[in-house]
């Protein structure tokens, strides 16, 4: 029975997950589409951006059923997420190539991008272990510290051509996929963390809505 409760809840929780997902990217594509984010100041993306990404980490530390689809999820997935960053990388180059978007904004966020995105199948094709997951997505947030930190000042500066940013379809990479990215590396990241801690603790000390070691490779 309390199996049975435990699965509904679960797929209770991924059926909301997928609907406010879903509902955030066409809610985005729509006001991209109808020049809702052009007609604001500049320095509000940099505002939704931020707030993209801290919305699902504050509900990840505050909501357990959140913590526990988050550990279901295995680390071959949270990382093969990020193979989308290659077509996110291209367009940076494309709407550069163009002059669309200033240089060393493409330069930090398009190679980034790219190399992130590229790295992907070289870690899933090394032998299981946490280290390599610990490695890729420390680079991947180091990089996307760089290039959205150079994308967040740029806007604020209200720099010429970014702009261009607010309009479809590249809007969706501020709003959408970098918020996104950026709350998973971070929960992927804590979950690493607590779960190598709770490999050396009691399991009575493990932390709420973290798997267990054994859990943890069973999901893998």
């Amino acid at each position: 029975m309390l199996d049975k409760k435990r699965a509904a809840s679960d797929a209770r929780v991924k059926r909301w997950i997928v609907m406010a997902l879903t509902g955030w990217a066409v809610g985005v594509f729509a006001a991209g589409y109808f020049d809702v984010f052009r007609q604001m100041p500049l320095p509000s993306i940099a505002v939704l951006v931020v707030a993209g990404i801290a919305a699902p980490v504050a509900t990840y530390y505050t909501s357990r059923s959140f913590r526990g689809f988050i550990a279901s999820i295995s680390y071959k997935h949270l990382t093969l997420f990020n193979i989308w960053r290659i077509p996110a990388g291209a367009a940076f180059l494309y709407y550069g190539s163009q002059g669309w978007l200033p240089e060393h904004f493409v330069i930090n966020a398009g190679y980034g991008d790219l190399a992130v995105g590229f790295l992907v199948p070289v870690v899933l094709m090394l032998p299981e272990s946490r280290a390599k997951y610990f490695g890729f997505h420390i680079f991947g947030m180091l990089d996307f510290i760089l290039a959205v930190g150079t994308g967040l000042t740029f806007t604020l500066w209200q720099v010429p051509l970014m702009e261009n940013i607010a309009g479809n379809p590249i809007v969706l990479i501020p709003l959408f996929g970098v918020p996104v990215t950026g709350a998973l590396h971070i929960m992927t990241l804590t979950r690493l963390f607590h779960e190598r801690n709770a490999a050396n603790l009691p399991a009575s000390n493990a932390i709420d809505g973290c798997a267990s070691p054994r859990q943890n490779q069973a999901a893998q």
